[in-house]
């Protein structure tokens, strides 16, 4: 395992598990978000993201789950991403352990070739779950968006006692639709599921205040810590791949001192230099 530090942004190299139960303290945390493999056959790197049996991937996956929810304060906060074959089990898991606030929906359209015998995906499905119903972060005034019946429409609401115009903006409902992360696109990072920083920047607005611990169990391309960072938050990402932990120190613009330059040769592959990394590597 190693760590890497700055400004309250931490970095874990290692298993999620290891570091989850001996690097963080339970009730520590403010907000979580999961993107667990999806164990749908994707290649991260040479890790072929596939169990031979189901019933593996999802006593993996409760494990990593338990630990969360211990992990989380009192008013604390998880958003779990999964394929859509496997969320019903999550959601029947979790309902029993957190209070499951909404089952949202990420659509997006697709250039790619879709299915042709069957109805190909266009969407990925995420739980909004909280450790105590009366008491967590929610804020809605940061994550308004446009209100087509009031800003577009116009349409009269006459069960006022004044009859007027719609409200222009409302908060997002359960149907989040932001483009899918692309090659050449601005924020692209070489990563096979990279998150957009749209979709993070909604949820850490919502879930989380300034100065909060936003935690990311499975980093990829760190997008959650990289805007984590620009909202003033503070983060823990966790990462098992020394090529994907690359993104993560550039992105949150961790270079070690010269001193450092050895040991950090040990996770640089070459794709970056060793100046272009930052701070505090601790074994």
């Amino acid at each position: 395992m190693k760590i890497f530090e700055i400004d309250g942004h931490k970095l874990f190299l290692g298993d999620v598990l290891e570091v989850l139960s001996s690097e963080i303290k339970d009730n520590s945390i403010d907000l979580i978000f999961a993107d667990p493999p999806y164990n749908i056959g994707k290649d991260f790197n040479g890790f072929k993201d596939k169990w031979e049996f189901e019933s593996d991937y999802l006593e993996w996956s409760y494990n990593w789950l338990k630990v969360c929810v211990n992990k989380l304060k009192d008013n604390g906060s998880l958003y779990l991403m999964a394929s859509t074959q496997s969320m019903p089990y999550f959601d029947l898991y979790l309902r029993d352990r957190l209070t499951v606030l909404s089952r949202i929906v990420w659509y997006y359209d697709s250039s790619g070739v879709q299915a042709k015998k069957y109805y190909g995906s266009l969407y990925e499905p995420i739980l909004y779950c909280v450790k105590d119903k009366r008491n967590y972060t929610f804020n809605s005034s940061h994550i308004l968006v446009e209100a087509k019946t009031g800003a577009v429409r116009k349409l009269i609401d006459y069960r006022k006692s004044t009859p007027s115009v719609y409200n222009s903006e409302k908060v997002p409902g359960n149907v989040w639709e932001f483009p899918r992360v692309r090659y050449r696109m601005p924020e692209y990072e070489e990563h096979p599921t990279q998150k957009p920083t749209s979709l993070l920047e909604r949820i850490i607005k919502a879930s989380s205040n300034e100065g909060d611990i936003v935690l990311d169990i499975f980093s990829g391309s760190f997008t959650t810590s990289f805007v984590a960072k620009q909202l003033k938050r503070k983060s823990i990402g966790i990462e098992l791949q020394e090529k994907y932990l690359q993104i993560g120190l550039r992105r949150l613009g961790i270079t070690p001192d010269d001193s450092e330059e050895e040991l950090m040769s040990e996770v640089n592959s070459g794709e970056l230099s060793p100046k272009q990394l930052k701070l505090n590597l601790q074994l």
